[in-house]
This record gives structure tokens, C-alpha cells and sequence, in this order.
């Protein structure tokens, strides 16, 4: 479940971000000359971007770094706060008023064990992640994953118990990068912070193949545009689809 934001004809991408071809972001967060990676953090090579309100252009050279295990909780609310208007969270968490705890926790397992066996992704002091696995070997399951998932999510176990059956079902054997979660807070949202994400990965893997699971359509069309090939979609009971993505490897 890569993503969980609404996007236009204009180029969202799934974190929600209007781009073009100059890539908009908003100037309170310009980077100047001086600008250096802290720890564990890396920039990437500039690119120019547009204010959306003034037009003005600049250049942008976001910066990266890898969370640690004292960054999971914060990560795991981020995640549901921007995933938090999907439908397949709807139908996950019916009741609205438990649905940010429950789903804090399940994204609190996941986080953990990406940490360890992963990649975590933090941009713009954490208001920003992608979340990825290597899939060069088979990934073992985090420690006691179905005893913490049954306590995590309660009477919608086995809802959530499909959800992974189905993700399961569609993964890829390919050796692939797994782009787990791609989230942006929504008061950072439309700043080009998921689209620099998903940029620097591609950057890094040196061409390898990347796979992900879009949840909606105009998300799904996005990354069609930055080189995911549409696979065969499947849907939870309630009917909420979600399309498996495919990069290729490049030279």
C-alpha cells in the first residue's frame, strides 16, 4: 500500500504533490549553497522548481536520511495521517474513531522491521518517508507478526488478514526493490517532497527493478509516467482496488 493521496491531470504524485516538468515546490523550504548533510543524510543533484503561488524558480537539493528505531513511532503516525482518506483503510478500520490508533500500529510493525531489514526514507525534518525492502532474497516476517498484528488491529483481524493474503498473492519472485509506503504529511503535501523520494531511490539502485502496489487510479496513471508498468489489479471484499506496479531494470 505505497500510497494514499488524491492527485489531478496536473501530475500529483501519490503522496499528493502537483508537479511539471520544473518540479513545484514550496519556497519555505529553499535549500541554500551552503546547505550540508547532516548524519546518515545525503543531498542528491539539484533540480529547478516552481512556487505555486508566485511562479518564481529556484533550485531545490532536497536532502535524505535513513531513519533509526528512535524514529519509528514517528514514521508509523505519519503514514496513517497521510494514509488516513484511502478507502481501503475505510474498509480496514470501519470505525472511524479507532482507525489512526489501529493503523499507527500495524504501520509501527512494519516500520520496525524495515528499519532492520529495509530502507526508511525521512525528507523535510520527518515530514516525509518512503519506505522501502530489498527483495534480492526473500524477506523474513517481522518477529511474532501474526501474535502483534491480532493485537494491533483486534475484531478487524482478519480483515487485515486478507489484505496481506492479497498482497502476498500478487508480489513479484523478480529480485526488486519494494516500495512499501510513500507518505507525506498533509501539511507538507504539494511541496514535491514524495516526488524527490521516489527519485532519489530510483537513483540509487543502479537500474535495478522496483515494485509497488498503487491504490488509486490517478496515482496508478503517475507512476505509469515515472516508468511502472501496469500489472494485473486485484480488490479487497468491499471492492477497493489496488494495481501492482512494475519498474523494469534499466542499463
Amino acid at each position: 500500500m505505497s500510497d494514499g493521496h488524491h492527485l489531478d491531470d496536473e501530475h500529483r504524485l501519490d503522496d499528493g504533490h502537483l508537479l511539471d516538468d520544473g518540479q513545484r515546490l514550496n519556497d519555505g523550504h529553499r535549500m541554500s549553497d551552503e546547505r550540508r548533510p547532516g548524519p546518515m543524510e545525503e543531498t542528491f543533484e539539484a533540480w529547478p522548481v516552481r512556487h505555486l503561488g508566485t511562479g518564481a524558480t529556484f533550485a531545490l537539493r532536497p536532502a535524505v536520511r535513513l531513519a533509526t528505531a528512535a524514529d519509528t513511532e514517528q514514521v508509523a503516525e505519519l503514514i496513517a495521517t497521510a494514509f488516513a482518506g484511502l478507502r481501503a483503510v475505510s474498509y480496514l478500520v470501519p470505525e472511524r474513531r479507532a482507525r489512526h490508533r489501529v493503523m499507527a500500529a500495524t504501520f509501527r510493525i512494519q516500520v520496525e522491521h524495515a528499519i532492520e531489514h529495509g530502507e526508511v526514507h525521512l525528507m523535510d525534518e520527518g515530514q516525509a518517508v518512503a519506505v522501502w525492502f530489498p527483495h534480492m532474497a526473500p524477506v523474513p516476517p517481522p518477529p511474532g507478526y501474526d501474535r502483534r498484528m491480532a493485537e494491533a488491529t483486534g475484531e478487524w483481524a482478519d480483515r487485515f488478514r486478507v489484505l496481506d493474503e492479497l498482497f502476498e498473492e500478487h508480489h513479484p519472485t523478480e529480485p526488486h526493490h519494494y516500495l512499501a509506503f510513500l507518505a507525506v504529511h498533509p501539511d507538507r503535501q504539494n511541496q514535491g517532497l514524495g516526488t524527490a523520494l521516489l527519485r532519489y531511490q530510483h537513483a540509487r539502485v543502479g537500474g535495478l527493478p522496483a515494485y509497488l502496489e498503487a491504490s488509486d487510479p490517478r496515482n496508478r496513471d503517475l507512476y505509469a509516467r515515472h516508468g511502472y508498468r501496469l500489472r494485473e489489479p486485484f480488490a479487497l471484499p468491499d471492492g477497493s482496488l489496488f494495481w501492482p506496479m512494475w519498474r523494469p531494470a534499466s542499463p
